[in-house]
């Protein structure tokens, strides 16, 4: 039989060793998924400068070439031109099928158009939100199904039920392959997934939201869920805005006026906490001989949980050539538990009393010693 299936050279990097995604289904993404908020010309997202056509598809290649196939992008990034760019790319190189595409919907992408003078349904997380989104996404990617179709953001007013049935539809339809969900409360993805699960629908598989190891907000409802219901997670801000920084960086930039962006804060400078943290993750770097702190800081959130796939944008090349280091970083629980020892963490009342679930609860163990089975553990770089 080898003689019908050779042996595959390795890959250019470790981007094209792909992993399944989640329990929920068995498609395999690479462990490093490209963020599309970077790419266009259009108002700057999220505090990223302008990214033109020819920088664009360099960076796309770049990530392509080097085994990348999980790209996100959003209706609204860049005021569309992300998802265009995006389509332009893919037409011209002809490897549509190659890639995992993931893009959302709630966001008004038309916000900007003075030809729309009625815009509240271009927003939300209704159907009729939903089926102008999709249409548009699909012109603008030029492609006729998009491979993860996220929820950006729960409005509190669409049912469950209409979000789910619509979401479903489109599947069935064959115009959206999976489904994911961002910046939700975990009891609506649960109440979601519930019922999906019970009427025949299709689950969410992925959860977007913000988390670093300056922001371990996922850590108190996030990870349990996930790890409950068999989500992945698709984290954003992993390098906190651009704050993982060393001071001798942050001092250059401030000598030569280059600064920084500016992302839900009102400075580009970093907190003196966030300096501490920073600074611990430079001794950790020294430790395990990594180049930068980002890589670290990447490498924390992989390394946490299983089926964590980080969000990295970035307009140069070369700085997504630097963060793939962190997937030759290998981790001790040592390192994890001092990197989260710089600042002080509450898990948030009942994990605070209860645990996470991760094992057995002191409430538990009072009354008998249990022996809990082992979590999942993440996939971790063997060492040389």
């Amino acid at each position: 039989m080898a003689a019908f299936f050779p042996t595959l050279p390795d890959p250019p990097t470790k981007l094209g060793r792909h992993r399944q995604l989640s329990k929920l289904t068995g498609l395999h993404v690479s462990p490093i998924c490209l963020g599309g908020a970077s790419l266009g010309e259009a108002a700057a997202t999220l505090g990223f400068g302008a990214t033109d056509r020819e920088q664009s598809f360099a960076l796309l290649d770049a990530y392509y070439d080097g085994g990348g196939n999980f790209i996100d992008t959003a209706n609204s990034y860049r005021d569309e031109s992300s998802e265009q760019y995006i389509g332009e790319w893919m037409e011209q190189r002809g490897n549509r099928d190659q890639m995992v595409i993931a893009t959302k919907y709630a966001t008004c992408f038309k916000s900007k158009d003075p030809s729309i003078k009625q815009k509240t349904h271009y927003t939300g997380n209704t159907l009729k939100a939903l089926h102008i989104s999709v249409e548009a996404s699909l012109k603008k990617l030029r492609t006729s199904y998009i491979d993860i179709l996220y929820v950006h953001w729960y409005d509190w007013d669409t049912p469950i039920e209409e979000i789910m049935n619509g979401l479903h539809n489109l599947v069935v339809a064959g115009k959206v392959l999976y489904l994911g969900i961002s910046d939700t409360p975990a009891w609506v993805v649960s109440e979601a997934n519930m019922y999906a699960r019970c009427t025949g629908k299709t689950p969410f598989v992925v959860y977007q939201g913000a988390w670093s190891i300056l922001q371990r907000d996922f850590e108190q409802e996030i990870i349990p869920m996930a790890r409950k219901l068999g989500l992945a997670l698709a984290p954003w801000n992993v390098l906190a805005g651009g704050k993982i920084r060393t001071d001798a960086e942050e001092e250059r930039r401030r000598l030569t006026g280059e600064k920084g962006r500016v992302q839900w804060s009102s400075s580009w400078e970093r907190t003196e906490d966030e300096k501490k943290v920073c600074r611990a993750l430079e001794e950790v770097a020294s430790q395990v001989d990594a180049k930068s702190i980002t890589a670290v800081a990447i490498a924390y959130v992989m390394q946490k949980t299983p089926y964590v796939f980080p969000i990295i944008g970035g307009r140069k090349v070369e700085q997504l050539m630097d963060n793939l280091e962190a997937l030759d970083i290998s981790l001790s629980g040592e390192q994890i538990q001092y990197l989260e020892g710089i600042l002080p963490f509450s898990p948030a009342f009942p994990n605070s009393l209860i645990g996470d679930g991760s094992k057995p609860s002191w409430l538990l163990t009072s009354a008998g010693h249990l022996d809990g089975w082992p979590v999942q553990q993440p996939i971790r770089p063997v060492q040389k």
